[in-house]
């Protein structure tokens, strides 16, 4: 048997697919040991990324070359920074951590605009706009039979989209009697829209337990090649 860079990467491959599988019996430290490889790994290589991305070539290179003092532009861009990474150094001291919470609110701020422009630009747009289009037969160039699948299409889109914007409507009403009662409208909506967020679940279920099964197959066919070729 040669000892070859292939076979030393099966026989990890497969020493961790097993510690991985040991969870089948309960939690236990083999599984606990690959884990932590596994949490160790991608902190590093996040932290690599990092250094190599961001650090390096925005803050330490311009300091070290000297461009960070060749104008107030480039002072200020690397002067922000840096002063920002010091504040958060003191996050670390329970006693002078507050000093940090400004780099950390800034942070956390740019983290909220991002998101919440994400989910504006990249989904709740999309969304009424795709909404919209499936009532543009013009635009899409059908006729006949495909028109009235075209407009029910559309009409499901609209549906979803309205019964789940009304199932995460919590507004009501109080009645003399003091007991709160939703808008019949919106209740008949929210049981609509509960019936779409199951279904997409459902699909989401799905989709995920086929990936696990095709990763379990993958792992499983490791094993043998690794057998395989342990015995060749």
């Amino acid at each position: 048997m040669q000892l070859s860079p292939g076979l030393i990467s099966a026989a990890v491959s497969f020493i961790f697919t097993i510690l991985i599988l040991s969870y089948l019996i309960g939690d236990n430290p083999l599984f606990r040991a690959a884990i932590y490889v596994f949490v160790g790994a991608a902190a590093g290589y996040v932290a690599a990324v990092a250094w190599n991305e961001v650090i390096y070539p925005a803050l330490v290179g311009p300091i070290l070359s000297g461009s960070a003092f060749e104008g107030p532009v480039q002072g200020i861009a690397v002067g922000v920074p840096l002063l920002g990474s010091l504040l958060l150094l003191f996050k670390v001291s329970p006693r002078l951590s507050s000093i940090g919470q400004l780099p950390m609110a800034y942070l956390v701020g740019v983290g909220a605009a991002v998101a919440i422009g994400g989910a504006v630009l990249g989904t709740l747009l999309p969304q009424i706009s795709a909404t919209f289009n499936s009532f543009d037969l013009v635009s899409a160039g059908v006729s006949g039979a495909d028109t009235a699948f075209m407009f029910f299409n559309g009409v499901v889109v609209l549906l979803g989209v309205i019964g789940t914007l009304a199932y995460f409507h919590f507004g009501a009403t109080q009645s003399d009697d003091g007991s709160v009662h939703r808008n019949p409208i919106v209740n008949i909506l929210a049981w609509i829209g509960r019936v779409y967020i199951a279904i997409t679940f459902g699909v989401l279920f799905a989709g995920v337990y086929m990936a696990a099964l095709t990763a379990l197959i993958e792992r499983m066919d490791s094993i043998r090649n690794f057998f395989i070729q342990l015995i060749s």
